[in-house]
């Protein structure tokens, strides 16, 4: 191409630049025709996903790669060029510049990938996606209670990264320790509650206790952290209105909705059937009495 464009004596600071355009053109092209192979393959989306990404990381690696050798002849003039235009570029394009730095903090700092549930400001959800300058969120709650979508995706800077504390629900231990309180009233057999309740969580959340505590052992090994107790747990406090128990288990960090329900409705149905033994406590509000109105009339 190069030979045929010094034929028609186009001059060198226009040969080059077309050249440039016309190679991203052919890369483009081609990185489009593998990405639509890939969606028409019978993969997991995951596989699908990662696919995709792969091409276009190929793609962005290639057009530098081009650039490079079409300058390469007249590599200190381009170098100068850059050097002069940079400080402008770094000023309008800070935030850009900055996404680009997220990305390879992204990249190479396992702060998140696609498919982890994370929180970055008051924004929660699930990673679908992650681009050079953003990442995109399907969104959990606002609106809507417990960790469900609520439809809304969201697109945030990868520079968001630099700027605060970023949450990862499912990164190397992708289980949540979770609790409900369960009020039991004075004089019920507390026993007998502390029974129901622990059966009820360990049948409940039993298949969560053991892959927590293997996925637990890996992460005391990569991070200064204490071995902790992943089998579930009922504490109980007196209070002055009712007996208060606390059961304390851990739990898949996309399952807690369903785990709660599941408890709720097996403890209801558990406590239904001690005939009254174990009551739940309520608050309650007594009169002890009425002050005397007196009515005057005029």
């Amino acid at each position: 191409m190069r030979n045929i464009l010094s034929d028609l004596n186009i001059q060198e600071s226009f040969r080059n630049p077309l050249i440039l355009i016309v190679s991203i053109v052919v890369i483009w092209l081609i990185g489009q025709f593998f990405k639509v192979r890939i969606n028409k393959l019978n993969l997991e989306n995951k596989s699908r996903y990662k696919g995709r990404k792969t091409v276009t990381f190929i793609v962005y690696f290639l057009i530098v790669l081009v650039t490079i050798i079409i300058y390469s002849s007249n590599l200190e003039q381009f170098t100068l060029v850059l050097g002069v235009a940079g400080a402008g570029i770094a000023f309008a394009l800070q935030e850009v510049i900055v996404s680009m730095a997220g990305w390879l903090a992204l990249l190479f700092g396992n702060f998140y990938r696609s498919g982890d549930r994370i929180q970055i400001g008051d924004i929660k959800g699930d990673v679908i996606d992650v681009g050079i300058l953003r990442t995109t969120l399907m969104e959990t709650g606002e609106w809507v209670d417990g960790d469900l979508y609520n439809g809304r995706i969201v697109h945030i800077t990868n520079s968001a990264v630099f700027k605060g504390p970023v949450f990862n629900y499912s990164g190397d231990f992708p289980f949540l320790w979770d609790e409900i309180k369960i009020p039991v009233r004075y004089g019920s057999d507390h026993e007998m509650a502390r029974t129901i309740f622990k059966k009820v969580v360990d049948d409940v959340t039993n298949e969560f206790s053991s892959e927590a505590e293997a996925s637990w052992a890996i992460a005391t090994k990569k991070y200064r952290v204490e071995p902790a107790k992943t089998s579930a747990t009922v504490t109980i406090v007196a209070n002055d209105n009712w007996i208060e128990f606390t059961i304390r288990y851990v739990v898949d960090h996309k399952r807690r909705r369903v785990t709660k329900d599941k408890l709720y409705t097996n403890i209801l149905n558990e406590v239904t059937q001690t005939s009254g033994a174990v009551q739940f406590g309520s608050a309650t509000f007594e009169l002890t009495g009425l002050p005397p109105v007196s009515l005057n009339s005029k």
